[in-house]
């Protein structure tokens, strides 16, 4: 353990009691983001740089960010009880205090002796953007801190996970024999994806790009029914941008149109999706509600600079279901 630090902040224990979980599981579903932390330097160009190319940028802003980090932050912010475990470096201290100030629980969060992941974003004038990750602490993930977290977790809680750290096949394996929901937004996309134990996971988020990996085809529909032929126990939520999403389970099929905004930066518009479709999932609302739920959110934050500080609060959307 000597290159194992526990971060924990305003007084937080490192593990859940029995009788804290108990409580925190009467309090409504319990949200658990396994996933990436990363520091996000964000370029602010004309346009995205084409190969041998070099442009000069306008601005640079630093910000918190990382799929984990984010789609904790947009579940906080929805109103969610949701914990978050990653792995950050010595100067991981702001990413916590940072999710903290949204609401989410960094108990499970450690050090690590490496640099934090960070990201380079370019974000052209019309709020498109290119991105390139570096995973540093995020690539640290060992069997024995998986343990360590999934056993504060049971049957009833939800995990969501990304494919931004490394072993997420065994965590996967891990949470769906306790018994635990899994989410998964298999992002960014790798071939190595398919021989994981997908049909373990009961709901997934996609976009377009990441549907025809995963499946071989390009059109929506097709994508949609790929999917369910191949996981036939799941759900899956197909986001197309600014043409808006779908939902399809074994049952129901719902298309909801995107909400028409000026967009200014679009880097954390999925996950902002993802955690207000299950925070409106989590209350009940239909799965059609729900994605006209996440996609206003989503519309919200693409109005605005910024990753997880784009992500508004529950109280801004407007509930005329």
């Amino acid at each position: 353990m000597a290159n194992e630090r526990i971060l924990f902040m305003k007084g937080q224990e490192t593990e859940l009691s029995k009788a804290q979980c108990q409580e925190s599981a009467s309090l409504g579903t319990r949200f658990l983001v396994m996933g990436s932390l990363n520091y996000d330097y964000i370029y602010s160009l004309d346009h995205i740089v084409e190969p041998g190319e070099t442009i000069a940028s306008v601005k640079l802003d630093k910000a918190c960010g990382g799929k984990g980090f984010n789609q904790a932050a947009a579940l906080a912010k929805a109103g969610a009880k949701v914990y978050l475990a990653g792995l950050v470096g010595s100067d991981g201290g702001e990413l916590l205090e940072t999710a903290q100030e949204f609401g989410v629980d960094c108990r499970f969060v450690q050090e690590r002796d490496n640099a934090t992941g960070h990201a380079i974003i370019q974000v052209d004038k019309n709020g498109q953007n290119s991105i390139v990750l570096f995973g540093g602490t995020n690539r640290m993930w060992t069997a024995e801190y998986v343990d360590s977290v999934l056993d504060s977790f049971e049957k009833g809680d939800v995990l969501i996970l990304q494919n931004e750290i490394n072993g997420i096949e065994d965590i996967l394996e891990k949470a769906y024999a306790r018994g635990i929901s899994i989410v998964l937004n298999p992002s960014p996309f790798e071939d190595c994806i398919l021989s994981w134990q997908l049909e373990k996971v009961s709901l997934f988020f996609i976009n377009e790009v990441e549907g025809e990996q995963m499946t071989q085809k390009s059109e929506p529909k097709d994508i949609l029914e790929q999917m369910l032929f191949q996981y036939p126990n799941a759900a899956v939520v197909l986001t197309l941008g600014e043409k808006g999403a779908w939902y399809a389970d074994r049952e129901e099929r719902y298309f909801c149109p995107a909400q028409k905004v000026k967009a200014v930066d679009t880097t954390a518009a999925g996950d902002t999706f993802t955690g207000y479709f299950l925070m409106a999932q989590e209350k009940g609302f239909s799965a059609e509600q729900c994605l006209s739920i996440a996609a206003q959110a989503s519309a919200i934050a693409v109005s605005r600079k910024g990753a997880s500080v784009s992500v508004p609060v529950w109280a801004e959307l407007q509930m005329d279901l």
